[in-house]
């Protein structure tokens, strides 16, 4: 799976993520000491999501590696791109649904306390731990960072990707969390209208990927081939 489709997810989903995550981040202590510690701890607070999620990518490519390993390579991309596409249609209450599922409300709600405690700490220390436990939260756009995860077929470059989705989200966080609710509704729509053509973009990548990934590509092979000796 290309790389750079992690970081093109990130900044593009960005604006989902204002949507999502930015009661979260416009509720964190920022202020009051200074405008170059305010922007220490909202970076603390994006790089603690992107760790967690960098976690989350080694976790999904050790799956994708076991599945390679098994030689299912094809029909992992395929399946992969098919996820992808139904993700991109369907990911407007994707949180809400998993929220609701019995097995996750437990957990669900200790992680809220848990997020509730460490914002009422109003410490430095707990910007990033916050980041930490709010990349957990229920998020469709995640879950499709996690479908390129898994399509590496790789530990590192499955960390590698989901990192380099949370560093995509991090610039309009940021801001967002400096700035407070700045973006305009208009502004947002045209920006989530984009996101599903490029979703269905890589998961066309991902496709074709699978149906080609049996091909040879090396010119030795081909050369091989055109010189088989004939029986007469």
């Amino acid at each position: 799976m290309l790389l750079w489709t992690a970081f093109t997810i990130g900044l593009l989903g960005s604006l989902h993520c204002v949507g999502m995550c930015g009661p979260i981040a416009l509720s964190l202590p920022y202020q009051g000491a200074g405008r170059l510690a305010a922007i220490g701890n909202a970076l603390l607070y994006n790089l603690g999501r992107t760790a967690t999620y960098v976690m989350i990518g080694s976790l999904f490519g050790l799956l994708g590696k076991g599945i390679f390993l098994a030689g299912y390579q094809s029909a992992l991309s395929i399946s992969m791109g098919v996820l992808m596409l139904i993700l991109a249609f369907f990911s407007t209450n994707l949180e809400s649904r998993v929220a609701r599922l019995p097995l996750l409300q437990g957990p669900l709600l200790r992680l809220k306390s848990a997020l509730g405690n460490l914002i009422r700490a109003r410490s430095r220390s707990s910007f990033f731990s916050i980041g930490l436990l709010n990349g957990l939260l229920p998020c469709g756009l995640v879950y499709m960072a996690v479908v390129g995860a898994v399509s590496t077929g790789s530990v590192w470059k499955g960390a590698a990707y989901m990192g380099l989705f949370g560093l995509g989200t991090i610039p309009l966080m940021l801001l967002t969390a400096l700035a407070g609710n700045w973006i305009g509704v208009k502004l947002r729509r045209r920006v989530r209208a984009v996101l599903p053509f490029m979703l269905v973009l890589i998961a066309a990548l991902l496709i074709f990927r699978g149906l080609n990934f049996d091909l040879p590509r090396g010119l030795e092979l081909w050369e091989d081939a055109s010189n088989v000796p004939m029986c007469h």
